[in-house]
């Protein structure tokens, strides 16, 4: 487990935070691919998880496999949530059989999460998309884009998901992707080579108001850069 992943878990005894963690381990793990990841984050952690929180506070949700509600019933959707965005079977059968979990349990969990998403399902609003074509865009036009290393821009998303109260910050996946890419410029690039307009090009590209990237640029570094025990 890398130091990263180790962060996301270490400060907090919060279920979501342990459950990220499952998840984050568990594409690890499974090798599967960045959009695979983090589809399966935008269904848990983006709209699951809040969604099922806010029934469980209203005492709503009767169903056997959340009754009561433990750590491995909700790794189980996170699984799904794996599952779903991978749409390989296989994957799914090997984790389970790994988890203990019946055929049936995986059959109607999936029921009861599809239900809950009411089946909006896709990968074309999430904030990966938008950044992957960015950093395409922009390596296209510029030369300062081969500075750019794809793997800090998800590093950045990773940590993003680590509180509550950023992880809110994928709600709106246009101005989000812009602002992660003007981070990991001002990160990344030499300062000596910031001769790149990248706030002025990335708020055209993705019609952003240049006083909201700026708000999050802010906020995004503030948070990645923050010393962590």
């Amino acid at each position: 487990m890398t130091r990263k992943r180790k962060e996301l878990c270490s400060g907090s005894s919060v279920p979501r935070i342990q459950l990220l963690e499952f998840l984050f381990q568990s594409t690890q793990d499974l090798q599967v691919s960045p959009i695979v990841k983090y589809t399966a984050l935008s269904l848990f952690a983006q709209r699951f998880y809040p969604i099922f929180i806010s029934r469980s506070k209203q005492d709503s949700i009767e169903h056997w496999l959340l009754q009561p509600v433990r750590e491995s019933n909700l790794q189980l959707f996170a699984l799904i949530a794996i599952w779903i965005s991978s749409k390989l079977k296989i994957l799914a059968d090997k984790i389970i059989q790994e988890q203990h979990y019946t055929t049936r349990d995986f059959a109607e969990a999936e029921v009861i999460f599809m239900q809950v998403l009411h089946f909006e399902i896709g990968t074309s609003n999430i904030v990966y998309r938008f950044l992957e074509d960015l950093l395409l865009q922009l390596r296209e036009v510029a030369t300062v884009g081969d500075h750019l290393n794809f793997e800090v821009c998800m590093d950045i998303m990773d940590l993003l998901y680590e509180k509550e109260e950023t992880s809110i910050l994928y709600n709106s996946p246009l101005s989000l992707a812009a602002s992660i890419l003007v981070a990991s410029y001002v990160i990344i690039v030499p300062k000596q080579r910031w001769e790149f307009p990248v706030l002025p090009w990335v708020k055209y590209g993705m019609a952003c108001k240049e006083e909201e990237i700026i708000e999050l640029v802010r906020y995004i570094l503030e948070h990645v850069l923050q010393p962590r025990s």
